[in-house]
């Protein structure tokens, strides 16, 4: 071994076991090298053999691979070259004693990483997040505060203040109705078969996450020291908008200073967040609704961010229940049959996308929208907003928001890509 190898004491594969790793390595290198990585095949061996530089340099070769072109034409054999090397790297830090670092990299491998050694990732950041809970102290530690002051949420929320903000004419035309504890039944025919958006209440107080996520304490223990990405700017058709990886407690941070003027607010925005942090993920459950009309669950995302931030006026392919954990939204919603009138881009990446800023409507461009006729809603806490597939939607987070998006679809769907 050289002088630049790493030397870590003990059996390193002892200490962090991944046995999928073990016995797919052969045919995953073999894979790697048919399609030319040959010099990260190599890498790799040396990797194995306890070689944290040669683990680091397989780690960089992958992600080079990763990024070499659109996300779609990267061959899957290198996310999951990409996961092997992360292993390999966090098995070093395990061993040191670094279990922040360690967490660090299983998130890169969980979140740019392939299915192949997903297991062995979820397994690893469980034991390291369990011995880590042992050593961890908070950044800033909570003694001396009060449960209040620990709430992720403090300030009153003030109407008036912020319907000053809201589009024009917002809460103006056709307020979307309620139902408490709706019925499967009544969801079925009166809102699933027609295509009309409902929005249900009464339905969530059972869930962990409605008292859990509004705690700073909690949500810093279970995932405080996790990486993830989240967007930054006001939103994805800005310019200025751009993608950073960062820790959640540094996320919590962020959304606590941001307010409902900033122009840079940080937003965890449609990330599959509970199949990388299974904490959180037992603190929800899928609706009774979701299993309407035959079809399966396609996608669970979490959507965590400060006042102000907005998702623009656009449509998705699929059912939508949007739960409203922790704060307020306003949304609102236009039916389909108007998709001429609101503009979507003619570019096919961003076709579900309208042109039209409803925080700044220039008639003159888009004369059609002005007059025409929404829904539009502040969904409470605890409250769920049922939105068919198609129908358009604009959402702005009136206070600190935490929801939970559930798209399923009809028997005979597409799956979601």
């Amino acid at each position: 071994m050289t002088a630049a190898t790493t030397a870590v004491s003990g059996d390193i594969a002892d200490l962090l076991e991944t046995p999928i790793l073990d016995s797919e390595s052969p045919n995953l290198l073999q894979r790697i090298t048919e399609e030319g990585g040959y010099a990260y095949a190599s890498m790799a061996a040396h990797a194995a053999a306890g070689d944290l530089r040669a683990a680091e340099a397989a780690r960089d070769m992958a992600w080079e691979q990763l990024h070499s072109g659109p996300w779609h034409s990267v061959l899957p054999v290198w996310r999951d070259a990409f996961s092997m090397a992360c292993l390999h790297v966090a098995k070093f830090h395990y061993a040191k004693g670094d279990f922040k670092e360690a967490l660090r990299v299983l998130d890169m491998g969980l979140i740019m990483g392939g299915t192949l050694l997903r297991k062995d990732l979820d397994s690893a950041v469980e034991k390291i997040s369990a011995k880590a809970s042992g050593f961890r102290v908070l950044e800033e530690g909570s003694e001396g505060l009060t449960k209040a002051e620990c709430r992720l949420i403090r300030d009153e929320f003030n109407e008036a203040e912020v319907l000053r903000i809201l589009p024009i004419r917002s809460l103006s035309c056709k307020i979307v109705g309620k139902r408490s504890a709706l019925s499967l039944e009544g969801f079925l025919c009166d809102y699933f078969l027609s295509g009309s958006p409902i929005i249900i209440s009464n339905c969530m107080d059972h869930w962990p996450a409605r008292t859990k996520w509004n705690d700073m304490d909690y949500l810093k223990r279970v995932a405080g020291d996790r990486t993830i990405p989240v967007e930054v700017g006001k939103n994805y058709l800005c310019s200025e908008w751009k993608q950073e990886l960062i820790t959640f407690s540094e996320f919590l941070k962020r959304i606590q200073s941001d307010d409902c003027t900033s122009n840079v607010p940080t937003y965890l925005a449609q990330h599959p967040l509970f199949d990388q942090i299974n904490d959180l993920r037992k603190d929800i459950f899928i609706p009774d609704y979701c299993f309407t009309g035959g079809g399966e669950l396609r996608s669970l995302n979490a959507w965590f961010g400060p006042a102000g931030t907005v998702t623009p006026l656009h449509h998705d392919p699929h059912h939508n229940i949007l739960a409203q954990v922790v704060g307020k939204k306003y949304i609102r919603l236009y039916p389909a049959s108007l998709s001429e009138e609101l503009y979507p881009y003619t570019e096919s990446m961003l076709s579900n996308s309208s042109q039209v800023d409803l925080d700044n409507i220039d008639e003159k461009k888009f004369p059609k929208v002005k007059d025409l006729e929404f829904l539009d809603c502040i969904l409470e806490e605890g409250e769920m907003l049922y939105i068919p597939p198609k129908w358009w939607h604009y959402v702005r987070s009136l206070t600190i928001s935490l929801s939970v998006s559930f798209w399923w679809s009809d028997s005979g769907s597409s799956t979601v890509s």
